[in-house]
């Protein structure tokens, strides 16, 4: 990667200052912002804050997240747009998602430049509604919350693809998006960044058993919006149990769709698994119990339900090796671009080890005794 691209991608997360982002929130909100806390993310940049309350409610705050997207998403702001008006429809359609406050001109989101280097840089700018709750990474997980989670992943997408239209729609079509589970091919030109050889080799047979399995089948799966990124810190759970010794959890909130783009349903329930094996203490049993829940409102087919091994580990490779290559890039980052890797590689290995007939044996009969 030459100098100058290097640099460029280094702008690609935005670095406002606190008191910048203050700044922006009182400018073109209108309030007052009585307390600021950066929230870690992959490449955007987020602040939770507090704010106080309007007429009304005199003496209480208000939370809100200040979602300042990365510059390349920021070009796009079709794209954006359309993601926000997802949002703003499964809330009304009763999921627990964000939604954005509108500015005081009644816009959703803006850009805001800033001097980078020697260059002007735009973001896109929004403030979004402050979801409460804990994340599934911060507790232990039963098999009931991963089976609401498998039921929450395919409602979502059900309810996207039967009832969600909009002109902007068009924009989810992302063909190159590295996000895309369709796109493990091209984790090739990225797998540079992995330096252990171990790791390298069972990378690159993910690739190539995708590429030659997969790839010919995709016309096979049926094609769906996927939110694309329920990980283990994007869905919030919480207690509603009167014992605080032992609480019971349901799923509170569901967020990020920064991923989303058009797939299939078998990706979102690939994706939900993988993410899911992250802090478990039974990883290989987890799927089982999330498919069951995705199947009680989506059932796979036989296609899908073959693919769902490589998908998976598909999942896996995607995340580890763009966590990989983007530490070079923002090794200030590293803590939080670790968190897959910490676990991660060690369940693609043992996916692996067990092989496809395996691992599907435990999915498959777990799911089926839902049944």
């Amino acid at each position: 990667m030459s100098q100058i691209n290097q640099t460029l991608r280094k702008w690609n997360k935005p670095a406002f200052s606190e008191m910048q982002a203050i700044g922006l929130v009182e400018r073109e909100f209108g309030l007052s912002v009585s307390e600021i806390k950066p929230l870690p993310s992959y490449d955007d940049q987020n602040f939770h804050l507090w704010v106080a309350c309007s007429e009304g409610n005199e003496g209480g705050v208000e939370e809100y997240v200040l979602k300042i997207t990365n510059c390349e998403e920021s070009q796009n702001p079709g794209l954006v747009e359309v993601q926000t008006r997802v949002m703003m429809f499964l809330r009304a359609e009763g999921f627990p998602v964000a939604t954005p406050r509108f500015t005081k001109k009644g816009e959703i989101m803006f850009i805001e430049s800033i001097d980078v280097g020697s260059a002007t840089q735009g973001y896109l700018v929004r403030l979004l509604t402050y979801l409460p709750g804990r994340t599934v990474a911060t507790v232990p997980v039963s098999p009931p919350i991963l089976y609401e989670v498998g039921q929450l992943a395919a409602k979502l997408d059900k309810t996207l693809a039967e009832k969600f239209h909009h002109p902007l729609i068009k924009h989810l079509h992302r063909d190159t998006f590295i996000w895309n589970l369709a796109n493990v091919p091209l984790l090739e030109q990225y797998i540079p960044a992995l330096n252990q050889s171990r790791d390298l080799e069972v990378v690159k047979r993910v690739i190539e058993q995708f590429k030659l399995i997969i790839v010919p089948k995709l016309s096979k799966f049926r094609p769906c919006i996927n939110h694309g990124d329920l990980n283990d810190h994007n869905i919030l759970l919480d207690t509603h149990s009167a014992s605080p010794e032992s609480p019971r959890y349901r799923v509170s909130g569901i967020l990020d769709f920064s991923d989303m783009s058009y797939g299939y349903y078998v990706f979102e329930v690939a994706i939900t698994i993988m993410y899911m094996m992250i802090e478990s203490e039974d990883p290989l049993g987890v799927g089982g119990h999330v498919l069951a829940g995705f199947e009680s409102i989506v059932p796979l087919t036989t296609e899908e339900r073959d693919a769902l091994f490589l998908l998976v580990s598909g999942r896996f490779a995607q995340s580890l090796v763009m966590a990989a290559h983007t530490i070079l890039l923002h090794p200030e980052n590293k803590e939080y671009l670790m968190i897959t890797a910490k676990t991660g590689w060690k369940h693609l290995a043992k996916l692996f080890e067990m092989g496809q007939e395996g691992v599907e044996k435990i999915w498959f009969e777990t799911a089926k005794r839902y049944t």
